[in-house]
């Protein structure tokens, strides 16, 4: 089985191209500073950079909402590869291929203002928004309770 997660924030904004042909598909790069739960020496708290790349939707949502020190969640699987470069030598990668992707914090904790509560997956389609007073959660209508498959 080959499954990764990771829990970091964006070392600068994700790298986003589009693939030739007659349906683009947008390809994004970046980078997830994780930190170290343990250290060897007892130092500072020290981070591991790794690489994400996210294919299609995924993609297109890292272009528009990842920003620099946002902090994520990613779930993927780790996919290795090699090329040789234009000195003719030959470069070995590891990135995590991205599944899924979500906001590990809401805007309010990193900085933002809005008050969205994070939890959006760049995968699929989209969830509630969470209630305009920024606690994080989504607001619930009177009378549903009945409908809920617990008490």
């Amino acid at each position: 089985m080959n499954k990764v997660i990771l829990m970091g924030r964006l070392t600068r904004d994700p790298e986003v191209r589009y693939s030739q042909g007659d349906n683009p598909m947008a390809i994004a790069r970046y980078t997830l500073a994780v930190d170290r739960r343990f250290n060897r020496n007892g130092d500072d708290a020290s981070a591991d950079f790794i690489g994400c790349v996210a294919f299609g939707r995924s993609g297109e949502f890292a272009e528009k909402y990842f920003r620099k020190g946002t902090k994520i969640v990613v779930t993927g699987r780790i996919q290795t590869g090699s090329y040789t470069n234009k000195d003719g030598n030959k470069v070995y990668t590891t990135d995590v291929v991205v599944e899924d992707q979500e906001f590990a914090e809401s805007k309010n904790a990193s900085g933002g203002g809005d008050g969205f509560g994070g939890g959006f997956s760049g995968g699929g389609a989209g969830r509630p928004k969470p209630s305009s007073a920024g606690d994080g959660f989504m607001n619930i209508p009177d009378g549903i309770d009945e409908e809920l498959p617990f008490n």
